[in-house]
């Protein structure tokens, strides 16, 4: 009984921790799809909690940073938020594809038109960027959440190497090292591969088709034979017993 109660006390401690320290854990954050490596095209997804138990978030602001300007910035569309893209002229004019860019996206801005996040739901917000830079090791967007009863909460303070996570950190890219191919991982935009890469992802899925084509035969072949063995055993052991039935007669 002792036992008993202390494994129930010690559960009851456990279980308290974990309620104190997920909501300090819970903040926006930002997450590539695959990998986000230098010099490549990726899709970043923003996630955004709710923390409030009494409020529901209805708007999110990304600023997205300006040492490191990206050439190309395309959200995904949301059920239920509206969409707004800010523009800034560039100091210096990026070089992309033989053409020159003199501005790029600032900002994001998602609000809630039919849609919130309630109290205990999170929502991702999918932007495909690129192409990343390549001389730096990761990507800081500050995050501006607002709730619908006008609370503001800012997600911008950077943290600094081996120090403590702050109170209301950025989010934080983290960019893996460029791809042989020189067109980044997991999410590469299309536009910045040449015929030969895209013949070679159609020789690639043609393959991976025949493959898959293959196996669903030996798949199909090996269900029906399988069926044909389980009926000649139903049919032996029918015959077995009719038999026996005879000699008994």
């Amino acid at each position: 009984m002792k036992l008993s109660r202390i494994a129930l006390a010690g559960g009851v401690a456990a279980s308290t921790v974990l309620l104190i320290a997920g909501p300090a854990a819970a903040h926006v954050s930002v997450q590539p799809v695959g990998e986000a490596a230098k010099g490549g095209y990726a899709t970043l997804n923003f996630k955004v909690p709710n923390e409030r138990d009494q409020a529901s978030t209805v708007k999110l602001e990304v600023n997205f940073p300006a040492d490191h300007p990206l050439s190309s910035v395309t959200p995904q569309a949301v059920p239920g938020w509206k969409i707004d893209i800010t523009k800034s002229k560039l100091d210096k004019p990026l070089e992309v594809h033989g053409k020159k860019i003199t501005e790029a996206v600032s900002k994001v801005t998602w609000t809630a038109d039919e849609g919130e996040i309630a109290p205990g739901y999170f929502q991702q917000f999918p932007v495909s960027v690129g192409a990343l830079p390549e001389d730096a090791d990761q990507l800081v967007f500050k995050a501006i959440q607002t709730y619908d009863n006008k609370e503001v909460v800012r997600w911008i303070e950077e943290p600094t190497a081996g120090g403590e996570e702050p109170d209301s950190p950025a989010p934080v890219l983290k960019l893996t090292a460029a791809a042989e191919d020189g067109h980044g991982g997991g999410a590469a935009d299309d536009a910045g591969k040449t015929d030969d890469h895209k013949a070679a992802d159609a020789d690639a899925s043609a393959k991976e088709s025949s493959t898959a084509a293959s196996s669903s035969s030996s798949d199909t072949t090996a269900r029906t034979l399988g069926i044909i063995g389980i009926v000649i055993g139903i049919g032996g052991i029918a015959f077995g017993v009719l038999a026996g039935r005879r000699r008994s007669a």
